[in-house]
């Protein structure tokens, strides 16, 4: 709250230049609220309508790459609102600026290729749910099973990249789940309101669910690298990489299959032990040797 003497010491001006620029700023739809006596004074408020934006070089570029990015992302009608919005955005771009864009528009290609969208309506519900702490009724669709409802305390919302995660306490199940939101369905919000519990940290939760948890094989590996340079070497949807010292980590990860999960643990440019499974270091050892025996087969016909 300012006083319109302050406004104008602040800014330099008269008590009349801060009433007739007060005026001005309402009739483009900012709402600024004023009161009379002592303690009164001019409050900027949130309005119903977006106020025009003053952005500089590097925002204005910012912001149009940005929407050009969400042009081909995964939030169901998100894609065609960038797309007006960059079009809005261009007619009031100074030229030196539009050409600027024009050349990373150019520049930039979304591949569309495994794109899995989800619907904007039921992000909003279930992130205003998380804030609020209240909770969620949806329909789920499982791997494996038939579909069935859900009611959950939601904790986190968590993007991959291609897919969007919930994590929340499943009452009930009583445990901690991740839910795939192209999976919900009649996305809900409660006025129950809930007291958040200890729980784990959601990204971390979630990428072990997505890494280990679904697959029928679950493997620990003792790799022989900084886990940092581990990370740059993998992705966070296909392992969970753990610290162990300066010069090993864990690595976890799954599979349906022994030997793909051999093929993966072959590509890392590093030592490592299985240390679970034993059927796993039953398939590197066989593969290993099927290798071996194939390097001096090949060296034998040469």
């Amino acid at each position: 709250m300012w006083t319109g003497t302050e406004l104008a010491e602040r800014l330099g001006v008269t008590t009349r230049s801060v009433r007739r620029d007060v005026e001005r700023l309402r009739e483009l739809d900012y709402p600024v609220r004023a009161t009379q006596g002592v303690g009164g004074g001019y409050q900027l408020g949130a309005g119903r309508a977006l106020p025009p934006l003053l952005l500089d070089d590097e925002e204005a570029i910012a912001t149009a790459v940005s929407l050009r990015l969400a042009a081909g992302g995964t939030v169901a009608g998100a894609s065609e609102a960038a797309v007006r919005t960059l079009a809005k955005l261009d007619q009031v771009l100074p030229a030196r600026l539009r050409a600027e864009v024009r050349a990373l528009h150019d520049a930039i290609v979304t591949l569309e290729g495994g794109r899995i969208e989800v619907d904007a309506d039921a992000l909003l519900v279930l992130a205003r749910a998380t804030r609020d702490t209240v909770r969620v009724r949806f329909g789920y669709a499982a791997r494996e099973g038939e579909p069935g409802p859900r009611r959950v305390e939601p904790y986190g919302l968590v993007a991959t990249g291609r897919r969007w995660y919930l994590m929340a306490w499943d009452l009930d199940r009583e445990d901690w789940r991740s839910f795939r939101l192209d999976r919900m369905s009649d996305v809900t919000a409660s006025t129950w309101r809930f007291a958040r519990r200890e729980h784990p940290d959601p990204a971390a939760h979630v990428q072990r669910a997505v890494t280990v948890s679904p697959y029928q094989h679950h493997a620990r590996v003792r790799v022989h690298a900084p886990a940092e340079e581990v990370r740059r070497a993998t992705t966070s949807t296909s392992v969970t990489v753990e610290e162990v010292d300066e010069r090993s980590c864990l690595l976890l990860s799954g599979a349906d299959s022994l030997y793909g999960l051999t093929v993966h643990l072959g590509m890392l440019p590093w030592d490592f032990e299985v240390l679970e499974p034993p059927e796993l270091r039953e398939a590197v050892a066989e593969v290993a040797g099927r290798l071996a025996r194939a390097a001096t087969a090949t060296r034998s016909v040469s």
